[in-house]
């Protein structure tokens, strides 16, 4: 497991984690080190889609509009189905670190392939467990990582955004807790 700095904030609503990453970006954040996670739901009552167009990801269903101009902004993007939580979206660097979990077989109990890939960048798996509730009740995860001094700068901005919780996941201290 590698030690990354990271600040994970729960949503409530697509409109709320829209809002602040657009915060993040106004005040010079590196999107290149954000993620945005969530369920792709109620497909019952609208086509959902996801194809690629040369360098452009589509996506299309209810919140097609919120995830296109993700991957416009954001490095990345899947669309997974994962046992547990069902249809789930992925923009950022999250979504290397889940194909990464897939692809070296990590088998982290109780938590799915998503909470593998956080807890490979050091995020504690009874953090993982609370984010994948959060994900099962549609709400969005947004997790930015970097250096300390990255991270405590997103950290001070997402705090003004009022998500519904958030927290902040010390490298060190996740190294310091191996030993």
């Amino acid at each position: 497991m590698s030690t990354i700095n990271s600040v994970v904030a729960v949503y409530p609503t697509h409109t709320e984690a829209d809002q602040a990453v657009k915060e993040l970006q106004r005040c010079g954040v590196d999107l290149h080190k954000l993620s945005i996670v969530g369920r792709g739901y109620h497909t019952d009552e609208h086509a959902v889609g996801y194809y690629n167009t040369g360098d452009r990801m589509k996506y299309w269903g209810k919140l097609g509009a919120f995830w296109g101009g993700f991957w416009g902004l954001l490095f990345g993007s899947a669309f997974f189905i994962i046992p547990g939580l069902g249809p789930i979206l992925a923009a950022g660097p999250v979504v290397a670190w889940i194909v990464g979990a897939l692809e070296g077989a990590v088998v982290v109990g109780g938590v799915s392939a998503l909470g593998a890939g956080l807890y490979s960048i050091g995020i504690p798996k009874d953090s993982v467990v609370k984010y994948e509730a959060a994900l099962k009740t549609d709400q969005f995860l947004l997790i930015f990582h970097g250096t300390a001094a990255e991270v405590a700068k997103a950290k001070d901005i997402i705090e003004t955004t009022h998500p519904a919780q958030f927290s902040l996941h010390s490298g060190e201290a996740v190294a310091a807790a191996k030993v």
